[in-house]
Parts: structure tokens; sequence; C-alpha cells
């Protein structure tokens, strides 16, 4: 056994049992949450150099890490885990696991993916490939001088 999820209020631990796991509504799941409000395949959990991971897996109602919403996110022992509305307490000890000095980067893939989102995406506030209605346009570059930049429909041609 990897740790476990603690149910916050009551109710049987959750054992975390293999080293990357699918939590989800659906039977095919690792582990089930049989709640209207989880989605199929709602997030995955995953180990990474002794820690415990978890990234949203495009759910309707995310995933909360300490009561802040996220896509991914480093789970420390203690952590409050939201699984939509529902509360785990993350436990397990990154030592027995194999951690090796301080805790890694707070999402597994981090270096790599930092330029390849919005800032509202990286902060959980926008979805994966939203498109805003003037992105693609042409933008005013204030520190250029030349004539031109501004196009006017109303100007005669």
């Amino acid at each position: 056994m990897f740790g476990e999820l603690l149910p916050i209020g009551g109710g049987d631990p959750i054992p975390l049992l293999k080293k990357s796991l699918l939590v989800g509504r659906r039977e095919s799941c690792d582990i089930v949450l049989r709640f209207a409000n989880v989605s199929a395949h709602h997030c995955q959990l995953s180990l990474n150099d002794g820690y415990w991971y978890a990234r949203d897996a495009g759910s309707r109602n995310g995933i909360k890490v300490n009561g802040i919403r996220c896509q991914e996110k480093l789970l420390q022992p203690g952590d409050t885990l939201s699984v939509a509305k529902h509360d785990y307490e993350v436990s397990y000890s990154p030592n027995e696991l194999g951690a090796i000095g301080p805790p890694p980067e707070d999402t597994v893939n981090a270096p790599q993916r930092i330029f390849g989102r919005s800032l509202l995406e990286a902060a959980g506030l926008a979805k994966p490939g939203l498109k805003f209605a003037d992105e693609g346009k042409h933008r005013y570059d204030v520190f250029n001088n030349d004539a031109g930049q501004i196009r006017d429909p109303n100007k005669p041609t």
C-alpha cells in the first residue's frame, strides 16, 4: 500500500494500492466514487519520486487541494484533496515511498508546460484551449511609431 485517502467527516479509508490511480464514478476506475457530482473519469492520482500528485481529468466540478482549485498539484501528507465536493485527507509517508531531499516541483511537468498555457489556464481560471474574442487580431504596438498600425474601417481608401 502506498498511502490512503481518509474521508473527512467519516467513512472508510481508501487505500492507494497502485502508483497510478484513476478516480471517478465509472466502475472501470481504480477508485470509484458513486456520487452524481463526480465525473466518470474525474482525476488521476500518480506517485512520482515518493510524492503523490493529483491531476484533473477534465472533470465538470474539478479538484481542489487545500481549498484551492487546480489542474495539477503536489499532494503533501496531510493535505486535503477535494473531488467535486467530497473532501479527503491525504495520508502517506514520502520517505517510505523513496523520496529523497526536499519536495519537488508543485506539478509533475512544470518546466515543460509553463509556456504552453495561458496564465488563466495555469491559475485554473480558464479551461485549456479556450479562445478569446480578440485573439489572433492585430494589436497596436505602443513602442512602434510607424504609420498605418491602426486600421480604420471608416477611412476611405
